[in-house]
């Protein structure tokens, strides 16, 4: 785990990972009359002009409802700290929308620890598991890949930073499968990984 805690650029997952998982997405699917287990942005992007938009509407205004109810995960701003003080670089990569995303870091307060041109939402980039978000933080950053850590608690983030190289860690909640072969640390909380570091 050694090589995982001397990287110095971490890019993370916002729901469920920096916060405690609060979205009900069979409620935002009914809501977005799409099927159960749908990728939401997948299924609004091939919707035709202009249901797609008011669509996409829709799940901004059931993004920062959910937001406001936003609790902050175990260990959350004690990690966040303890990386600010080694320097890292502190990335967010969401499929939420940016403006969602910095609601919800300030709502557990984590918002200080962000650059705000660091916080990467659907609107900026191409959504994970696509891999463009980390690549452009590492860019901007000027960091490679094997510098770099991604943390999240679904497979999307896992994958998009095995596509970009970086070590993945996977916040498991016990709620998804685990996937072994998109994962470098497998833990169950952010306390768990400050420990570890």
């Amino acid at each position: 785990m050694s090589y995982i805690a001397a990287r110095r650029y971490w890019v993370f997952d916002l729901d469920g990972t920096l916060t405690r998982p609060v979205h009900d997405f069979a409620h935002i699917r009914a809501e977005l009359g799409l099927p159960p287990d749908s990728d939401i942005l997948a299924a609004l992007a091939a919707l035709p002009s202009p249901t797609r938009e008011r669509q996409m509407a829709l799940l901004d205004r059931l993004e920062l409802f959910y937001a406001e109810q936003t609790e902050p995960a175990a260990g959350v701003v004690e990690l966040l700290e303890r990386l600010h003080r080694r320097d890292c670089r502190l990335g967010i990569l969401t499929r939420n929308s940016q403006a969602v995303a910095l609601q919800a870091l300030a709502a557990i307060g984590a918002r200080r620890y962000f650059d705000p041109e660091d916080v990467l939402g659907r609107d900026d980039v191409r959504p994970k598991p696509d891999p463009h978000g980390i690549e452009l933080l590492l860019g901007r950053w000027g960091a490679r890949a094997e510098q770099a850590v991604m943390v999240g608690d679904f497979r999307y983030d896992l994958e998009a930073g095995r596509a970009c190289g970086t070590a993945t860690v996977h916040i498991d909640h016990g709620i998804h499968a685990a996937w072994p072969e998109l994962t470098d640390l497998r833990v169950t909380s952010l306390s768990r990984l400050l420990e570890i570091l």
